[in-house]
């Protein structure tokens, strides 16, 4: 398997994905998971401009990320995976790809959320969601850039959620 990271950040591909985790983990791949990104050409484009010349980028929707993972698609790559929120992610792992970690990174403020650091913000959903990757054995660690130590997350979400 050539997953070699797998984040959650609402930005998607960004200066800090793209420059900071694609130089420290040498990506060849970029696979941003999202049903409505996929369907977006606005979107993808940006995607294409923010991804680092040298790596290539794909725009799946879930089901087709996981059938091309499964069917053994990357496994020449260093594939780095990212998505908006954990749903997606849950539903790759419950699709049977094998994810060991996933750095839970920017979740953007909104109305309907709760801060669990500076830059993570959770609704209800995605705790629930968080509960049940940690259920299939991912290890849910935050760590923003690759400089920080990672802390794991469930402790820094179970003290918001008692």
């Amino acid at each position: 398997m050539a997953i070699i990271g797998v984040r959650i950040d609402g930005r998607l591909i960004h200066g800090q994905v793209a420059n900071l985790w694609g130089s420290k983990l040498n990506v060849g791949r970029f696979m941003v998971v999202d049903d409505d990104v996929a369907q977006n050409d606005v979107e993808k484009s940006g995607l294409k401009m923010a991804t680092p010349s040298g790596s290539k980028l794909s725009v799946l929707p879930v089901e087709k990320a996981a059938a091309n993972i499964n069917a053994g698609k990357y496994d020449s790559q260093r594939l780095f995976i990212v998505a908006k929120r954990p749903e997606p992610l849950l539903r790759l792992v419950e699709a049977g790809v094998n994810i060991d970690e996933i750095n839970v990174g920017n979740m953007s403020r909104t109305d309907d959320t709760t801060s669990i650091t500076k830059s993570i913000n959770v609704v209800q959903e995605d705790v629930d969601t968080f509960k049940k990757l940690e259920e299939h054995g991912v290890n849910l660690v935050n760590q923003m850039v690759p400089a920080d130590t990672p802390k794991k997350f469930m402790p820094l979400l179970e003290e918001k959620f008692k």
